[in-house]
Protein backbone atom coordinates (compact mmCIF):
# COMPACT_ATOMS: atom_id res chain seq x y z
CA UNK A 1 0.00 0.00 0.00
CA UNK A 2 2.86 2.53 0.88
CA UNK A 3 4.30 1.46 -2.39
CA UNK A 4 1.31 2.63 -4.09
CA UNK A 5 0.41 5.45 -2.28
CA UNK A 6 4.02 6.80 -3.46
CA UNK A 7 3.57 5.46 -7.43
CA UNK A 8 0.15 8.39 -6.68
CA UNK A 9 2.05 10.46 -5.91
CA UNK A 10 4.67 11.03 -8.50
CA UNK A 11 2.31 9.82 -11.28
CA UNK A 12 -0.07 12.18 -10.59
CA UNK A 13 2.15 15.18 -9.88
CA UNK A 14 0.58 15.78 -6.35
CA UNK A 15 3.67 16.59 -4.78
CA UNK A 16 4.08 19.67 -7.63
CA UNK A 17 0.83 20.89 -6.89
CA UNK A 18 0.96 20.57 -3.47
CA UNK A 19 4.19 22.95 -3.64
CA UNK A 20 1.97 24.83 -5.96
CA UNK A 21 -0.24 25.62 -3.50
CA UNK A 22 1.94 26.50 -0.42
CA UNK A 23 3.99 28.65 -2.86
CA UNK A 24 0.80 30.19 -4.32
CA UNK A 25 -0.61 30.76 -0.17
CA UNK A 26 2.94 32.62 -0.07
CA UNK A 27 2.70 34.83 -2.79
CA UNK A 28 -1.07 35.71 -2.39
CA UNK A 29 -0.05 37.11 1.48
CA UNK A 30 2.59 39.02 -0.36
CA UNK A 31 0.70 40.94 -2.90
CA UNK A 32 -2.31 41.09 -0.16
CA UNK A 33 0.74 42.98 1.54
CA UNK A 34 1.38 45.18 -1.16
CA UNK A 35 -2.16 45.92 -1.83
CA UNK A 36 -3.04 46.61 1.84
CA UNK A 37 0.29 48.94 2.67
CA UNK A 38 1.01 50.34 -0.50
CA UNK A 39 -1.85 50.44 -3.20
CA UNK A 40 -4.84 51.23 -1.17
CA UNK A 41 -3.79 54.29 0.72
CA UNK A 42 -3.00 55.92 -2.97
CA UNK A 43 -6.46 54.61 -3.90
CA UNK A 44 -8.09 56.37 -1.07
CA UNK A 45 -6.29 59.84 -1.92
CA UNK A 46 -8.31 59.90 -4.68
CA UNK A 47 -11.16 58.90 -3.81
CA UNK A 48 -13.66 60.81 -1.21
CA UNK A 49 -12.47 60.93 2.80
CA UNK A 50 -13.29 58.76 5.24
CA UNK A 51 -14.15 55.07 5.09
CA UNK A 52 -15.51 54.44 1.82
CA UNK A 53 -15.76 50.99 1.85
CA UNK A 54 -18.54 51.48 4.41
CA UNK A 55 -20.42 53.67 2.05
CA UNK A 56 -23.83 52.81 1.21
CA UNK A 57 -27.56 53.34 1.03
CA UNK A 58 -29.78 53.17 3.76
CA UNK A 59 -32.76 51.08 3.22
CA UNK A 60 -34.14 50.92 6.71
CA UNK A 61 -33.45 52.39 10.44
CA UNK A 62 -35.08 51.51 13.39
CA UNK A 63 -35.57 49.98 17.28
CA UNK A 64 -34.82 46.65 17.64
CA UNK A 65 -36.87 44.99 20.90
CA UNK A 66 -33.75 44.51 23.08
CA UNK A 67 -33.90 48.47 22.22
CA UNK A 68 -30.67 48.88 20.44
CA UNK A 69 -30.82 51.05 17.20
CA UNK A 70 -30.41 48.90 13.78
CA UNK A 71 -29.52 50.12 10.13
CA UNK A 72 -30.35 47.98 7.07
CA UNK A 73 -27.77 48.92 3.88
CA UNK A 74 -26.71 48.49 1.00
CA UNK A 75 -23.24 48.78 1.14
CA UNK A 76 -21.72 49.29 -2.16
CA UNK A 77 -18.53 50.75 -0.74
CA UNK A 78 -17.70 46.98 -0.08
CA UNK A 79 -18.17 45.83 -3.30
CA UNK A 80 -16.47 48.77 -5.26
CA UNK A 81 -13.62 48.28 -2.98
CA UNK A 82 -13.53 44.17 -3.29
CA UNK A 83 -13.73 45.61 -7.02
CA UNK A 84 -10.54 47.41 -6.92
CA UNK A 85 -8.52 44.86 -4.76
CA UNK A 86 -9.01 42.21 -7.66
CA UNK A 87 -8.18 44.30 -10.10
CA UNK A 88 -5.24 45.07 -8.16
CA UNK A 89 -4.32 42.07 -7.35
CA UNK A 90 -5.02 40.64 -11.04
CA UNK A 91 -2.07 43.30 -12.66
CA UNK A 92 0.24 42.30 -10.03
CA UNK A 93 -0.29 38.57 -10.29
CA UNK A 94 -0.13 39.57 -14.15
CA UNK A 95 3.21 41.67 -13.57
CA UNK A 96 4.74 38.52 -11.42
CA UNK A 97 4.07 35.64 -13.19
CA UNK A 98 5.17 37.67 -16.71
CA UNK A 99 8.74 38.33 -14.76
CA UNK A 100 9.10 35.10 -13.22
CA UNK A 101 7.93 32.22 -16.23
CA UNK A 102 10.53 32.26 -19.03
CA UNK A 103 10.05 33.53 -22.41
CA UNK A 104 8.54 30.82 -24.74
CA UNK A 105 11.16 30.22 -27.37
CA UNK A 106 9.65 30.40 -30.87
CA UNK A 107 9.49 27.48 -32.87
CA UNK A 108 11.42 26.30 -36.37
CA UNK A 109 9.12 26.74 -39.52
CA UNK A 110 7.85 23.48 -40.84
CA UNK A 111 5.56 22.44 -43.41
CA UNK A 112 4.02 19.45 -44.69
CA UNK A 113 4.99 16.65 -46.93
CA UNK A 114 2.69 16.67 -49.45
CA UNK A 115 2.95 12.75 -49.58
CA UNK A 116 3.11 11.64 -45.86
CA UNK A 117 1.93 14.41 -44.64
CA UNK A 118 4.59 14.13 -41.85
CA UNK A 119 5.56 18.01 -40.53
CA UNK A 120 9.35 18.72 -41.65
CA UNK A 121 11.23 21.73 -41.82
CA UNK A 122 10.05 24.62 -43.98
CA UNK A 123 13.67 24.56 -45.68
CA UNK A 124 14.02 21.06 -46.30
CA UNK A 125 14.49 19.69 -50.01
CA UNK A 126 13.57 15.85 -49.10
CA UNK A 127 10.99 14.33 -46.78
CA UNK A 128 12.82 12.77 -43.89
CA UNK A 129 10.35 9.68 -43.80
CA UNK A 130 9.14 8.76 -47.50
CA UNK A 131 12.22 10.19 -49.10
CA UNK A 132 10.41 11.82 -51.48
CA UNK A 133 11.49 15.44 -53.25
CA UNK A 134 9.22 18.39 -51.30
CA UNK A 135 8.62 21.36 -54.15
CA UNK A 136 9.80 24.42 -52.13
Amino acid sequence: MIKEFKEFLVKQNAIALAIGVIIGAAVSKVVSSIVDNILNPIVSLLLPAGDWRQAGWVIREGVDAAGKPFVTKITYGQVIGALIDFVIIGVLVFLITKALLPKPTPTAPTKECPQCKDIIPKDATRCKSCTQPVPA
